[in-house]
């Protein structure tokens, strides 16, 4: 788990008459390899069978609760 210092938000400096293009490439420039690494790490994937089931399993299950309180 990362701590929390790695998880800041870095503040982008601009300046009151800038406009949006120069907004786009301050914020650009300032986007490290660092926070592209935290969108491209690989995390351990859930089968997408297994989620449709539970989720079937889940409606059914609902679907049961509200037959029975009407």
């Amino acid at each position: 788990m990362a701590d929390r210092k790695n998880d800041a938000i870095r503040i982008l400096r601009i300046k009151k008459g800038d406009d949006l293009k120069t907004i786009y490439a301050k914020a650009k420039k300032a986007f490290t390899a660092a926070d592209l690494q935290r969108y491209t790490e690989d995390e351990p994937m859930y089968p997408a069978e297994q989620l449709v089931a539970e989720l079937e399993a889940i409606h059914r299950e609902e679907s049961r609760g509200c037959r029975r309180k009407t």
